[in-house]
């Protein structure tokens, strides 16, 4: 069994596999303990699969996981963990802005007892003022929904002991935000602050749509406070349904008519109020339907260079 698996889930990476390969090969064989290389192939349509295919046949060391349909970076994630031998498993994304050069220092932590290194980022070079502004906004409004359980400015870059890769695994949730299970897990966990470049190459695989679906699992995933919020905002126009009322009722006593404008105004807002409580709801009876259907989180098309190959 290797000392070192290290996950890389790729999708439509074409541009920077090689160099991701050059790179990570050598710092493991600088490392001088058994390694294995993951490669979990998220249903590319580009050459990602060919090229992977190349790599497995020149270097015995990587193994690739191809998927026979998309499912997204969590799930290849996920996938990586299932295949993973290692002691200490390290998930690290193909486009190179996590460098890999920082993983010994991750393994020094992890042999002096730490069982999760995570990656806390310094400086966050090549991306967008408004990606920073709304990270930092989601992540400090997440760490207050889950009284500061999923640490800030995280990503999934980590190392973990493969005993927390046993509880990752024993969890069968199909809507999976890995950094808020890992922090959920416990354990011994240290942050390893680093700072993480641009892009290699090639163009972001995590548009705003998906950025907003992966933000939305965090939440609702970890947090019931939505729901309580939504019977709050019931409760709130409950009292403010009464007030109204009172002040109707006072001014028709006085004599004042104000007309019915106000009351369609009311109208509309209480409808919003009870469309975005029913919307809530929804949310976790989706992710409720998704566990009860009991479909696998990831289809697997075959293999390469496991000893069981697929």
């Amino acid at each position: 069994m290797p000392v070192y698996s290290i996950i890389i889930p790729c999708y439509n990476e074409q541009e920077v596999l090689r160099e991701t390969h050059r790179r990570m090969t050598k710092v493991m064989q600088d490392m001088g303990e058994s390694y294995e290389l993951i490669y979990v192939n998220d249903g590319s349509r580009d050459k990602t699969g060919e090229i992977l295919e190349d790599i497995c046949r020149e270097d015995r060391n990587a193994k690739a996981v191809m998927f026979a349909r998309n499912g997204g970076h969590q799930i290849a994630v996920s996938a990586g963990l299932d295949y993973a031998s290692g002691d200490a498993i390290v998930i690290i994304d193909a486009d190179l802005q996590d460098p890999p050069e920082v993983i010994p220092e991750m393994a020094k932590r992890w042999k002096d007892g730490a069982q999760v290194v995570y990656g806390k980022r310094k400086k966050r070079d090549g991306e967008t003022f408004f990606k920073k502004f709304t990270a930092s906004v989601y992540y400090k409004s997440l760490n207050k929904l889950t009284k500061g359980m999923v640490p800030r400015d995280t990503g999934d870059f980590r190392l973990v002991d493969k005993q927390v890769a046993d509880v990752i695994r024993s969890m069968p949730e199909h809507a999976r935000f890995l950094r808020g299970m890992f922090a959920w897990a416990g354990f011994k966990q240290e942050a390893f602050l680093y700072d993480r470049d641009k892009r290699f190459a090639g163009e972001t695989h995590y548009p705003l749509k998906k950025m907003l679906k992966l933000a939305a699992d965090g939440v609702f995933s970890f947090s019931v406070t939505p729901l309580k919020a939504a019977w709050l905002c019931g409760l709130g126009w409950v009292f403010a349904a009464c007030f109204l009322a009172f002040v109707l009722i006072v001014c028709l006593l006085f004599g004042v008519h104000g007309g019915s404008w106000w009351l369609a105004a009311l109208l509309m807002l209480l409808a919003g109020n009870v469309l975005i409580c029913v919307g809530i709801a929804g949310e976790y009876i989706g992710r409720i339907y998704d566990d009860v259907r009991g479909r696998p989180l990831y289809v697997v098309g075959r293999t390469l260079n496991f000893d069981r190959e697929e």
